[in-house]
């Protein structure tokens, strides 16, 4: 679930995952916290305890971005995790600061505006995964809600057909979680990416959160850990009941039309066992029993 002190929960866990030998800090000794201590992190980033403490325990809530940057470097955040830690603090450097997944995409701007996240998917949009029979796309939001999706996708995917949220699927379908052999990874990429992209005050971001926690120990565990990182591009590996194993790379792309959706789009190499498999799904599709994809006005 999200919290009032949401800033103080990054920090503590960061302070936490941060070994002191990485930062120049003796580690031997009776350390009765896993990671720093908040007197050294104070140190570290030229602040004092005092100021620290109270940042952690949400009685300060305006640092400047000299002081998060410095914290930045002290914990060894990387710019998905910097970009989260100055929306949580809300600075002016960093509050409107659009979430780093992938990159825009042209072209694909709705003629109606501004669109409202979750609800609706351009025309144009929707026609170009209609056409892209080869290639597996899907439309979600900044919470994995999917919008659209193709038929290769959801052949890919067959939990789609019950689940419209990726992240829910993931954590609480059982045939959806046995697609993924590497599965610890992927659960670690796909909750660090929620911390990346989702709003941390949305409702909607709230509701997922405390409904995944209360229902799975994998996801509260992730999730306490406050990892961060967007994934523009990557790689997913499967173990389909239908073609076996194979792999796919994947590129993302924000649609420019103010809503926050997404655009991910799988491929594989020319010629290769796993392009191989991807023909085969798509072959299966042909035969109809894989929804087209889900209005976008559920």
């Amino acid at each position: 679930m999200t919290s009032s002190n949401a800033l103080g929960e990054f920090l503590r866990a960061r302070r936490a995952a941060t070994r002191p030998e990485t930062v120049g800090m003796p580690s031997g000794g009776r350390r009765r916290v896993p990671g720093l201590r908040r007197d050294e992190v104070a140190v570290l980033a030229g602040v004092s305890t005092d100021y620290y403490v109270r940042l952690e325990q949400g009685r300060e809530r305006n640092p400047s971005d000299e002081v998060l940057g410095a914290l930045g470097r002290v914990f060894g955040l990387d710019g998905d995790a910097m970009a989260h830690l100055r929306r949580l603090a809300g600075t002016r450097f960093g509050a409107d600061l659009p979430p780093r997944i992938g990159s825009s995409l042209p072209g694909f701007s709705s003629p109606g505006g501004r669109v409202d996240a979750g609800e609706q998917v351009s025309a144009g949009v929707r026609r170009l995964l209609e056409l892209w029979r080869d290639t597996p796309a899907i439309v979600q939001n900044r919470c994995a809600d999917v919008l659209a999706y193709n038929r290769l996708a959801g052949a890919i995917h067959p939990g789609l057909a019950r689940d419209r949220n990726l992240l829910r699927a993931f954590f609480l379908d059982a045939d959806e979680r046995g697609l993924f052999p590497q599965w610890e990874q992927s659960a670690r990429t796909a909750v660090a990416w929620l911390r990346a992209e989702a709003d941390p005050d949305s409702a909607r971001l709230a509701s997922l959160v405390g409904e995944l926690t209360l229902k799975s120990r994998d996801f509260a565990r992730l999730w306490a850990q406050h990892d961060v990182r967007a994934k523009s591009t990557g790689r997913k590996a499967f173990r389909h009941p239908v073609v076996g194993e194979f792999a796919v790379e994947y590129e993302t792309f924000r649609l420019e039309d103010g809503s926050g959706q997404t655009l991910t789009v799988y491929h594989a190499e020319p010629g290769s066992p796993d392009a191989d498999a991807l023909a085969l799904l798509a072959s299966h599709t042909v035969t109809g029993r894989v929804e087209l994809q889900p209005d976008p006005h559920r």
